[in-house]
């Protein structure tokens, strides 16, 4: 069944009704968006502790709204052996009630959208037609202002009259108003006397105006009229007075308390439905509801809590336990006893350990007493709220086996974290490992090898690891072997080519050589080019190897040149060195 805001009201005793006979219900969800900052994977990673998966959908995934609540209830028809369903789909959205009524904000997700559009989702039906809801808070805060308004109208509709100059008005009247509260006195005054008119529209003014006219004729005029707001069609808030007797005011005051509490019930609209749920005690189940529980609870009941205790030292803990929403127990010590005061701390002392131990479980278990209904103040030591923790031994910083059981088997698995996605897992039956690992072959989000393996491919990493290495350094020896062979070539050619400098009458350097010059400097480049560019290359020779073809150019060059210059060449006004 589809439910609207134009039908809930008149469908809502069947939703009741599906409620009070059900055996169990079946709920979900559909959502604006998941995370509004890690993406899903992340923020689902199958790692998480439930306190990590909490923070997580609490931190980022409750701006986004519920807007759609599905609930599906069950009861076993016994007579023809079969199960009697019936399904609701409750369409959601927090429409404003009143000017004083919360003005939600809430975010949208892209993908969640495109993905409700792509399943026919129709959103005119959440915006347009959504069911409104309150939360409890917001309940409160609304029946508040309703109460405060009916006490500032209260005997503003009775029977007598008083003159306006009979005494001072004892509501205090800004300066800037009372002008226009005289003005309303005025009319009021005209009302009453008047034998033809029974009602009086006063123009529409401010809420703050509003409240003062009330304040003043309730004073005023304690009987005889009857004042209530209205709206016109464009939102503006107007008072309407009417003289009335005595029995027409109690059924005009009756009439707007309905109206008052069928105002209430329309707002706190969907919610009535999950009331109704909680109230059942009945068996809830989902299909990974953990955050359809949490929008349920922050959107139709109340903020969800932070985590209570972070922090189980005992100095952290006993001043924790002293805060809402615990209660610290009255204790006294028995005659002959020292007693000992916690605003002195005397941490580490045996007997004061023991002492505030005892303070943080009678705090811990009187909370738990605060559950029940109706509440108790005291829980008893030998109470059934605690007998799951009898024979618990906490084990600190253990995150995957928070206890030893002494009286029933331990868990047999144990987790030894490597990083935040890779853990060692021990079973306690070897045989189940290869259970293990046949059923991750299927597995999409997580893969699973034995120790054997793991050992196998860290060693096969190592290796290429070191042979990489290896390998790196001879590559970073041959490039620098090859660097140095080409420095030694390139030097001994430049050293020959310009060795071959001769003077002119002027004494100055010739920059054209001569062709006897051009001839030796091609046959000393060609030397280059293939013989030591073309070693080079290839990081063949040594650099002893090249060292011996630099001396056997200069060789050359002296059998080319006996005297230190080309033949025929004019004498040597100086010498040019080895190397510049």
């Amino acid at each position: 069944m589809e439910i609207i805001r134009s039908n809930f009201k008149s469908n809502l005793q069947k939703v009741y009704q599906a409620i009070e006979e059900a055996d169990f219900f079946a709920i979900d969800g559909e959502f604006s968006g998941i995370s509004d900052g890690p993406s899903v994977t992340a923020l689902t990673n199958g790692f998480d502790t439930p306190e990590e998966r909490y923070q997580k959908l609490k931190k980022h995934s409750m701006d986004f709204l519920l807007f759609q609540f599905g609930l599906c209830t069950f009861k076993y028809d016994y007579t023809d052996s079969k199960y009697i369903t019936k399904s609701f789909n409750f369409y959601v959205f927090p429409k404003p009630f009143n000017r004083s009524s919360p003005d939600v904000k809430f975010v949208c997700q892209s993908s969640s959208i495109d993905f409700l559009a792509s399943q026919g989702f129709d959103f005119n039906k959440v915006f347009r037609n959504g069911i409104p809801y309150l939360n409890q808070e917001e309940e409160r805060q609304l029946r508040e202002q309703y109460d405060e308004k009916r006490l500032q109208s209260n005997g503003a509709g009775t029977l007598s009259y008083v003159s306006p100059n009979a005494s001072k008005c004892p509501v205090t009247i800004p300066e800037d108003q009372k002008k226009f509260i005289d003005q309303v006195v005025e009319k009021i005054e005209d009302l009453l006397q008047s034998e033809e008119n029974k009602n009086l529209d006063l123009e529409p003014c401010t809420g703050f105006q509003r409240k003062l006219i009330y304040q003043t004729l309730s004073w005023k005029y304690p009987k005889g009229i009857h004042v209530e707001t209205l709206e016109t069609e464009k939102k503006e808030r107007y008072i309407v007075i009417s003289k009335v007797d005595e029995e027409e005011r109690k059924r005009r005051e009756q009439q707007k308390h309905a109206k008052e509490q069928e105002e209430l019930n329309d707002a706190v609209g969907f919610s009535r439905v999950i009331h109704a749920i909680a109230n059942s005690g009945k068996l809830v189940i989902g299909h990974n509801m953990l955050l359809d529980v949490m929008h349920t609870v922050h959107q139709f009941y109340c903020p969800l809590p932070a985590d209570i205790i972070n922090n189980t030292s005992l100095a952290e803990l006993e001043k924790r336990l002293k805060e809402t929403p615990f209660n610290p127990p009255k204790v006294e010590s028995a005659e002959g006893f020292p007693s000992y005061d916690t605003a002195t701390e005397q941490l580490h002392e045996a007997g004061y350990d023991a002492y505030i131990t005892g303070l943080c479980f009678l705090s811990m278990a009187n909370y738990l007493g605060s559950f029940l209904s109706p509440p108790k103040i005291h829980v008893s030591a030998r109470s059934k709220l605690i007998e799951p923790f009898f024979n618990k031994l906490f084990l600190m910083r253990v995150m995957d086996i928070p206890y030893l059981n002494l009286e029933g088997p331990d868990c047999n698995i144990q987790i030894s974290w490597i990083d935040d996605t890779s853990a060692f897992v021990s079973l306690s039956q070897p045989e189940q490992v290869q259970i293990a690992v046949n059923t991750s072959k299927y597995a999409e989000s997580y893969r699973i090898q034995t120790y054997a393996d793991y050992v196998g491919k860290k060693h096969e990493e190592k290796q290429i690891k070191r042979k990489w290495t290896e390998d790196s350094w001879k590559e970073v020896e041959r490039k620098r072997l090859n660097t140095q062979c080409i420095s030694y070539a390139l030097q001994n050619h430049y050293h020959h080519a310009n060795s071959l400098t001769s003077t002119s009458t002027v004494g100055k350097r010739n920059l054209s050589p001569s062709p006897a010059e051009a001839a030796l400097e091609t046959r000393i480049s060609g030397e280059i080019s293939d013989t030591e560019l073309e070693q080079t290359e290839s990081c063949a020779e040594s650099l002893s190897e090249g060292r011996k073809k630099a001396k056997k150019l200069k060789r050359m060059k002296k059998e080319l040149s006996p005297a230190g210059g080309l033949p025929g060449s004019p004498a040597k006004l100086f010498e040019v060195p080895d190397t510049w």
